[in-house]
């Protein structure tokens, strides 16, 4: 080893014993930090008094909603597609009657009108026969032979009750033509849709212009005149719940409010929700716009409970179970879960008297002595501020 090597490996050796040394100095002159004694007081909770009594009990839930007919829009003929008297979009709302699009009927129309005069000639030809072996029924037959119109549906065929004419127009084919004519008109009507209510194209499949055939899918529409509600309620709370029962129905907003009725309960349960659907007709004044797909809050008015106590939801731990204090001590009793609302419970199975607590405890025991708040005096008022017991959501 040089001597250059000994002077750099004695120089590192020297700085790590100074800087060792050093750290023992500084840590011998560090003051340990002053530790703060437990401050000694009571643990305080909020507690009730059990008393039972009748309680009004409602079922809030959110629903969405829905419109109460719900058409898919298909082609009964096949041709061109065109426009109605509005434009074939989505969102596009209708007025109930209008022409919501016509599929190319030019041909049809011809092949009628070719039916009718052949018709037309079929019945002239008739009239002077049955001038002759049926003068009664002459007059009849001739107005009904005027009132035929080519742009218009046929009349009605002249009442008659004598079987020698029933075999007169069955020989001469009269009857044959006659239904021939009117299901080539009912043809011919199926070129024209015409919207069966107020409402609105959910969706569109076709554009005008394009072509359809027979039973091809054109759109999807929804009355918007006529509206309700499916609410998903707990399976347990729909017992509470009666068809034609009140219910109030509100916006997220609060804004608007409207007062319904139930029509309907579904008999199953969804699979995914473990939830019964509870169906509310909503009332249309005008005056507040409603639209199908809008979220809103209902409140039923539920039935009365008698004989309960209610408490806060989350002071139920293990499904049924609650702290009371009893001589100054926590006890754990079980109860009977009667009726679970959003943010209370009710239930019964502690006596009268018995304290029940009323916020939820962790990180506690069975046994832990305890005073209650607004009930127990403490011996320094002080310790009245001081916090209660940890709480949590359970």
């Amino acid at each position: 080893m040089t001597k250059r090597q000994r002077i750099i490996i004695g120089s590192i050796a020297a700085i790590l014993l100074g800087s060792f040394g050093l750290m023992r100095l500084l840590i011998a002159q560090k003051q340990d930090l002053p530790v703060r004694p437990p401050v000694p007081g009571d643990r305080w909770v909020r507690a009730e008094m059990a008393a039972y009594g009748d309680v009004l009990s409602s079922v809030i839930a959110k629903g969405r909603v829905v419109s109460t007919a719900e058409v898919e829009l298909v082609a009964e003929a096949s041709g061109r597609v065109e426009s109605g008297e509005v434009p074939l979009k989505k969102g596009q709302n209708f007025q109930k009657g209008q022409v919501l699009l016509t599929i190319y009927k030019d041909e049809a129309e011809l092949a009628l009108s070719a039916q009718k005069s052949q018709f037309l000639n079929t019945i002239a030809n008739l009239l002077p026969d049955i001038r002759v072996d049926f003068p009664d029924q002459y007059a009849s037959f001739q107005s009904f032979f005027n009132s035929i119109q080519l742009n218009n549906e046929l009349p009605p065929l002249p009442e008659y009750e004598s079987e020698s004419i029933r075999i007169f127009l069955a020989s001469r084919n009269v009857l044959a033509e006659y239904f021939a004519v009117q299901q080539a008109e009912l043809k011919l009507s199926r070129h024209t849709i015409l919207a069966p209510f107020k409402g609105a194209f959910l969706d569109v499949y076709v554009e005008a212009g394009a072509y359809t055939n027979t039973g091809g899918r054109i759109g999807k529409m929804i009355a918007t005149d006529a509206l309700e509600v499916e609410i998903p309620v707990g399976n347990e709370s729909t017992g509470w719940i009666r068809p034609n029962d009140p219910v109030q129905l509100a916006s997220i907003d609060k804004e608007r409010v409207w007062h319904g009725r139930v029509t309907r309960i579904s008999d199953f349960v969804d699979v995914a929700t473990q939830s019964r659907s509870v169906f509310a007709r909503v009332p249309l004044n005008g005056q507040l716009s409603l639209y199908a797909g809008e979220y809103l809050n209902a409140e039923f008015e539920g039935g009365i409970v008698t004989e309960v106590l209610e408490i806060p939801r989350n002071t139920i731990f293990n499904y049924d179970e609650v702290f009371t204090v009893i001589d100054g001590q926590l006890r754990i009793q079980q109860v009977e879960v009667v009726k679970l609302n959003q943010t209370t419970v009710l239930i019964r199975g502690i006596d009268s008297g018995v304290y029940v607590v009323t916020q939820p405890l962790i990180n506690v025991m069975e046994n832990t002595p305890v005073k209650i708040l607004g009930v127990d005096q403490a011996e320094d008022p002080a310790s009245l501020q001081k916090p209660p017991i940890e709480t949590a959501s359970q």
